[in-house]
């Protein structure tokens, strides 16, 4: 039964566009928030970590690649894996020449849509099948990309299970990648039911359950 309603937390997290910044991460932290009471934290854009800086905060709307005809070819509607994290915004209509530089795909993995950011350079793309893509025919397409770049925060949730000493043992958990369920959103459904489970006894050691984006996140 509790590997049942595990997948079924995936289930619901799954479609959910996050990154290592947004409203993805804060919709996935209230997701979990339903299961586990979370302290959440918004740490600012520019904040000195370590010797990392807290990046702008990352959102997106919408994106596709359009031919002449007005098809939708590539749609971040079908799926987030196919924007390229982080990208900056861009309207424009491009040869696909052009457009080449700005696509990603597994060649060897020929339907597969690989997974791609660019977290810390400004820069825009699209991930696509190489299926998909040689089947595009020369010519112009639009391309959008309805996203923003703004200060804002990095977003993370701690929940501590008190144990018989303070002493701590700590369970970090990923909340920025989307589409992907092996990596990460099987480790946020293990650890959120983990802590619920713990929390009906008294274990001996306290327990720290960080949600929170890879990198960046761990080290706020």
């Amino acid at each position: 039964a509790a590997g049942e309603e595990m997948y079924a937390l995936v289930e619901r997290l799954y479609p959910l566009c996050r990154s290592i910044t947004g409203d993805g991460v804060r919709a996935t932290l209230e997701i979990v928030g339903e299961y586990v009471p979370l302290q959440v934290h918004e740490v600012p854009t520019g904040t000195q970590v370590l010797d990392w800086t807290v990046p702008q905060e990352w959102n997106i709307r919408d994106a596709y690649i359009a031919d002449s005809d007005g098809n939708r070819v590539v749609d971040f509607a079908e799926s987030s894996l196919h924007v390229l994290g982080y990208s900056v915004p861009v309207s424009a209509t491009m040869p696909l020449s052009e457009l080449r530089e700005h696509l990603h795909t597994l060649p060897d993995q020929p339907s597969w849509v690989p997974y791609r950011t660019s977290y810390y350079k400004p820069e825009w793309g699209f991930c696509l099948a190489q299926d998909t893509l040689d089947a595009m025919p020369d010519g112009e397409y639009e391309v959008v990309i309805d996203s923003t770049l703004a200060d804002g925060h990095l977003t993370y949730a701690e929940h501590v299970v008190p144990g018989q000493v303070a002493d701590e043992v700590i369970v970090s958990c990923h909340t920025c990648h989307p589409a992907l369920a092996n990596d990460n959103m099987a480790g946020v459904a293990v650890a959120t039911f983990l802590a619920r489970e713990l929390a009906q006894q008294t274990p001996y050691c306290t327990y720290r359950f960080i949600f929170a984006p890879g990198t960046i996140g761990a080290i706020t």
